[in-house]
């Protein structure tokens, strides 16, 4: 009895052990550029990618999804995409929250047709974005946008299965 406890605890303790990685995912700002920018649905829309990520991600146990307050956010972000072209803030940002990574988005639609999920993910002890990602969405659906987000999170468990 006390052999299997012994393994058990030493797998637990050991340095080669898989700890989850932390990942802190922003707020996605919108960059609508259509004739009608910004309507309350796709207000709504944007709104809905973070949560929508989050559940997707935390999904398994690899990833452990850290938040920053919005306040926090809208506190460090200086002007509309300052957080998503300088990473080394959205990293300052994630390390007083302690995660690892942090996902800088933006929901791009340059037409009613299609738009566009944005995310540099950022490795916040380089301070630099790591791995950029780009989805298209063909449509304005809820199930185009759930599709996206879940193509979306499945590039970001690869790209964190690496490290």
């Amino acid at each position: 009895m006390l052999r299997p406890l012994c393994c058990a605890a030493w797998m637990l303790l050991s340095p080669c052990s898989h700890s989850a990685q932390r990942l802190a995912i922003l707020d996605f700002e919108a960059n609508d550029l259509t004739s009608l920018p910004n309507t309350p649905a796709e207000v709504a829309r944007t709104g809905s990618i973070r949560p929508l990520l989050e559940q997707a991600l935390s999904q398994g146990g690899d990833i452990e999804i850290v938040r920053i307050a919005p306040q926090r956010q809208a506190a460090a972000n200086a002007g509309f995409g300052y957080l998503f072209r300088y990473a080394d803030q959205a990293a300052k940002l994630g390390r007083a929250a302690g995660a690892d990574w942090v996902l800088v988005g933006q929901h791009s639609k340059p037409s009613f047709l299609f738009s566009y999920l944005i995310g540099d993910l950022v490795k916040v002890n380089t301070e630099t974005a790591a791995y950029q990602f780009d989805i298209e969405l063909k449509g304005n659906h809820r199930k185009v946008t759930e599709r996206g987000v879940a193509a979306l999170a499945d590039k970001i468990k690869q790209a964190l299965a690496k490290h």
